[in-house]
């Protein structure tokens, strides 16, 4: 058979924001397509650009492996791949251009080829799989090795007769249990580990347990798994978590679903299973406010080893969240984040600022929630326009010279805002200082009770920097304000 060496072109040294956290995670999506194509009998080997700073390094492998395809498979479970940052981009044009020249048919499957497929194949990919891949490469390059025409197969772009053909979209896969586990034997996991180490966090890994998401939130992109929503049984999942804690010696989770047990009775289940394989684990999630509170969803969380949620919050504005489409209420914020805290879950909020019609007093709002509430944690973003999203369609004629981040913190707004990018990069960094405060004049009030920990003496100690740096940039904040 012959042999296919499997790629990616996330590069976390080329996002300084996230490198920095020295929290990287394998490439699952790639995984489980080499390891449904090592299951067909071809001869498989891995790539890993995660850890590396430049693209270069591919071209050693390339001779030392002298693989018939490069396949550029992105890793569709991490939300970093679905920004279309153009420092991948070009990473990823640059590993091309080195297949090429080792002879190799290039298929690359990611969120950005599927919205700029064209660019891809002008710089010479073979073909682009659009959506999910798995299935797709399968069928693809059984075409190519056994001399069959590609023309009519679901899901691909390529070039024919010099024009690009773009053949009819694939439907989603259902029965997700019927791909192989990822083929996790092909990571360097020591290097991982090594990594995790200077993060003083707990060692930890990334499973999906769905496909997808059926919500309608008009700026989130959605170009690989689509709205549908498909989970994997409680069964396969606790059958890999078993696979990783024995191989891996690993207890601890990312379930990297757009949303975590969406499906009925699934985080039930799960918790079943995991208690009948006597497993136990940690493990964090990210939810929606709405689903946390349905029936008995977070009682079942906290018994099968949940130690945090992300949720989509994005605003304390509901004017906001409904020009948002994004389905939910600020009370349900509030309700979600009390009866977390209540059993002992840590809390941490997605923020959004900058969306259409954005004004001083929905600011404003978010900011007070932020402090009232006192999540365990916020990431903030401004609003960013992807392709194939409704806000995009919005906005689409503003992106003139800029469509696409350098980085996950460029942070550029690239539409005709309220404010301007320096604004929203000040408001972030302001945002965070004010979280910092709060949090240290919070634990100060309860200085003397029994369970107050380092962290949190360090959170008091560090009010003589926030309190002053935030009165800053207040100042500036408004100043730029008063100039808009």
């Amino acid at each position: 058979m012959s042999k296919i060496l499997f790629s990616h072109s996330y590069y976390y040294k080329l996002d300084p924001k996230q490198w920095k956290n020295k929290t990287p995670f394998p490439p699952l999506g790639t995984l489980y397509a080499a390891s449904l194509l090592r299951e067909n009998n071809y001869d498989v080997a891995l790539f890993d650009t995660n850890l590396l700073d430049t693209s270069k390094a591919i071209i050693p492998i390339l001779k030392e492996t002298n693989p018939n395809y490069l396949v550029i498979y992105d890793d569709g479970f991490n939300y970093l791949t679905k920004m279309c940052l153009t420092n991948m981009r070009e990473a990823c044009f640059e590993m091309i251009d080195y297949g090429i020249a080792s002879n190799c048919t290039i298929i690359v499957c990611s969120s950005d080829a599927t919205d700029h497929y064209k660019e891809y194949i002008d710089k010479g990919a073979h073909f682009i799989i659009q959506g999910e891949g798995e299935i797709t490469l399968l069928e693809l390059i059984n075409a190519l090795e056994n001399n069959i025409n590609p023309t009519t197969i679901n899901g691909i772009a390529f070039k024919n007769n010099n024009q690009i053909q773009v053949n009819n979209p694939r439907a989603v896969l259902h029965n997700l249990d019927e791909l192989p586990l990822p083929a996790w034997d092909l990571v360097d996991m020591e290097a991982y580990q090594a990594v995790w180490k200077q993060s003083n966090q707990k060692f930890t890994l990334n499973i999906a347990t769905t496909r997808g998401c059926p919500y309608k939130c008009n700026w989130c992109a959605k170009p690989i798994y689509g709205n549908r929503y498909n989970a994997h049984s409680p069964e396969y999942i606790v059958k890999e978590i078993a696979y990783l804690k024995e191989k891996y010696d690993v207890s601890r989770f990312w379930m990297c679903d757009d949303i975590f047990g969406l499906k009925p009775n699934w985080v039930q289940e799960f918790n079943k299973t995991l208690k009948k394989a006597d497993i136990q684990i940690n493990y964090y999630i990210q939810s929606r406010v709405d689903l946390l509170l349905k029936e008995d969803t977070i009682d079942a969380l906290a018994k099968s080893g949940l130690e945090e949620v992300w949720v989509g919050a994005e605003s304390a504005s509901q004017k906001i969240l409904d020009a948002m489409d994004k389905g939910t209420k600020v009370e349900e914020i509030y309700e979600a984040t009390r009866l977390l805290k209540e059993k002992k879950i840590r809390v941490a909020f997605f923020l959004q600022f900058g969306y259409l019609t954005e004004n001083q007093e929905d600011i404003q709002k978010t900011i007070a929630m932020v402090k009232e509430l006192l999540p365990d944690n916020i990431g903030i973003s401004v609003s960013y326009p992807l392709p194939g999203t409704k806000f995009y369609d919005k906005v689409k004629d503003d992106l003139k010279l800029k469509a696409n981040w350098k980085d996950s913190d460029d942070l550029d707004m690239m539409f005709h805002g309220t404010y301007q990018s320096n604004y929203y990069r000040k408001l972030q960094r302001f945002v965070h200082k004010e979280y910092r405060k709060s949090q240290g004049f919070y634990n100060l009030k309860r200085l003397f009770q029994s369970d107050i920990s380092v962290i949190k003496l360090k959170s008091i100690l560090k009010l003589g920097y926030y309190i002053p740096s935030a009165l800053i940039d207040k100042i500036a904040l408004n100043k730029m304000q008063n100039e808009s």
